[in-house]
This record gives C-alpha cells, sequence and structure tokens, in this order.
C-alpha cells in the first residue's frame, strides 16, 4: 500500500473562464465532493501549494512571456488569450499556486513523506508553449515539475506519461531535443491541437525520446491495456525512469463532450496500475500525477477517485 499525496488550494478556483467554458471551477468542486463521499479523501496526505519562482517557471517558459501574461491580468472581467483561453483576476494567481503545487508535490515525494501525489489543480498546462498560452493552459505544470525534480534533486531520467485525450504539444515541445525525458502520449488523432504524429520522435539528443501513439475515435480499455503494455512497458524498461510524472487527463472517457474516446474509470486505474509498477521498478515508486482535462463533471469525479485509489493500492 503506498502513501499518496494530494495538492489543492481553493483558489484554485478563482480561475474563472466564464459560465459556459468547459475548463470550469465545478471540475475541481466535484472531484474534491466524490473523493469525500468514497472516503477516499480520507486516506491521503494532505499537501499545500506555494507560490512557484519566477526562476522555475523559467526553466520552461521564456520570461518575456510570463511578464505579458501579468501584465495583461484583468482587475475585472476576463481578458480573451486565444479563442479557448481566457485569465480572470484570479487567475494568474492560481496559475502559480498549479504550479506550486506540482512543485510542493515533487519536493514531498523526494523528501519521502509520500511515494506519489495527485496535483488536483487548474489551470491545467500540458499545451502551453514556451512563450504562448493555448487550450486552457498558462504554465506548463508537468513540464516545469519535472526539470524541477532534475535540477533540484539530482534526477537523471524522467518519464513523463500523457494519457489526456489532446496531445501535449508543450510538453513534447520542451524536451524535444532533450534525451533526459522520456515523453510518451497517447491522443485522439486527429484531434485538437493537430500534434502528436507518431512519426514525432524528437530531434538531435532528444531522437527517439518522444513516443505519440495516436489513439482512433472509439477506442477504449482494451486498446489503452495494449499500447500500455506494448509500448510504454518495454521503453520504460529500457530508459529506467528515476522520476515518473503523469499528465493525468480524463477527457477520453466514453462520457466526456470534447471528445470520441471510449475508456472507464476501470481503465483509468488499469493504466495507473501500470505506470506506478513502472515507478515502483525503476523509480523507488516515485511518481507524481497533475490533473489536465476532463469535462463530463460526473465522469470526472469518478475516474479521479479510481486513479487515486489506485495508487493508494499501488
Amino acid at each position: 500500500m503506498g502513501r499518496t499525496g494530494f495538492v489543492y488550494h481553493p483558489d484554485y478556483l478563482k480561475h474563472d473562464m466564464g459560465a459556459a467554458h468547459p475548463e470550469s471551477p465545478a471540475r475541481l468542486r466535484a472531484i474534491v465532493s466524490r473523493i469525500q463521499e468514497t472516503g477516499t479523501l480520507d486516506r491521503l496526505t494532505r499537501i499545500d501549494p506555494m507560490m512557484a519562482s519566477d526562476d522555475w517557471i523559467g526553466q520552461i517558459h521564456a520570461p518575456a512571456y510570463v511578464e505579458a501574461l501579468k501584465r495583461r491580468a484583468p482587475t475585472s472581467g476576463r481578458v480573451s488569450l486565444d479563442a479557448d483561453t481566457a485569465i480572470s483576476p484570479g487567475s494568474i494567481p492560481a496559475a502559480y499556486l498549479a504550479v506550486g503545487g506540482a512543485v510542493a508535490g515533487i519536493d514531498a515525494i523526494a523528501k519521502r513523506s509520500v511515494d506519489h501525489v495527485f496535483c488536483a489543480v487548474r489551470p491545467p498546462g500540458h499545451h502551453a508553449e514556451r512563450d504562448r498560452a493555448m487550450g486552457f493552459c498558462l504554465f506548463n505544470n508537468v513540464a516545469i515539475a519535472a526539470r524541477y525534480a532534475q535540477q533540484r534533486y539530482h534526477i537523471a531520467r524522467v518519464l513523463i506519461v500523457d494519457w489526456d485525450v489532446h496531445h501535449g504539444n508543450g510538453t513534447q515541445h520542451s524536451f524535444y531535443r532533450d534525451g533526459s525525458v522520456l515523453f510518451f502520449s497517447t491522443h485522439q488523432y486527429p484531434h485538437y491541437p493537430g500534434t502528436g504524429r507518431a512519426t514525432e520522435r524528437g530531434t538531435g539528443a532528444g531522437e527517439g525520446f518522444t513516443i505519440n501513439v495516436p489513439m482512433e475515435a472509439g477506442d477504449g480499455n482494451d486498446e489503452y491495456h495494449a499500447v500500455f503494455l506494448n509500448v510504454l512497458l518495454p521503453a520504460a524498461e529500457t530508459f529506467k525512469p528515476e522520476f515518473v510524472i503523469i499528465s493525468a487527463g480524463f477527457d477520453a472517457h466514453r462520457d466526456d463532450p470534447l471528445a470520441g474516446m471510449g475508456l472507464t474509470e476501470a481503465g483509468y486505474a488499469d493504466m495507473t496500475g501500470i505506470v506506478a509498477g513502472i515507478a515502483k521498478r525503476h523509480a523507488g515508486g516515485r511518481l507524481l500525477s497533475s490533473l489536465e482535462g476532463g469535462y463530463d463533471l460526473t465522469a470526472l469525479a469518478g475516474s479521479v477517485d479510481a486513479h487515486v485509489k489506485a495508487l493508494l493500492d499501488s
């Protein structure tokens, strides 16, 4: 039985892109309500996020981009950054706390306070590019956490598993030339943002360290299980990661309104067990999971509950 930490802060709810926007504060309310009802929350170790420093954010994002975000932050109402992404008065503090939550999770794992951590944060991050907000994302929480683990704790090799239904273009670009991070992604293809072809494998020192597995609409538990067993596991056994991070999007669920995949709560639990097994064999169990997508509230809450229970049981 593993010790699992839980990162959450009420200020994550203050990031508000509008009542009709699918990436809403209601997502976190649904998650917290569900894990309270099932008793899962009582089994978790609470980890409080900190406000991330610009130094760590600057490991992934251009300082000029970070400053531009701050300048554009409104004191009331909302400012659109692209067709899908906006910021409200609470958005920039929430984004700093989201990164800080991932960093606090890395610290707790490195200090062996817990074995693994689930970060219930928002805004999500895996679409954020070095100098561009997109796809509901401002800062790339997972990419910054990976670089933090490497530099703060001298971790040589990090595996990032991204099972969000949308390809994590920002994370891929962050490490495309870097052989110290193995980026593995399953995603509906073709689908937003249009990247993630199997031929995108990295370049230079990073060639072969990006593994994209485009999935077809309708693929579900069996198809994902086969990919994780036949593609991820052999790659991880060769790479031997010292730390494992999950970009945990739950929008490949069969009920999600923004995609067309067929995963269920059982599928997410199964994938969690496979990834946790990799972490146990190679990384001393060290695993950080950070929330990305998932927009049907019932499916999201149930999938997160299944995911966290699988971590607890690993």
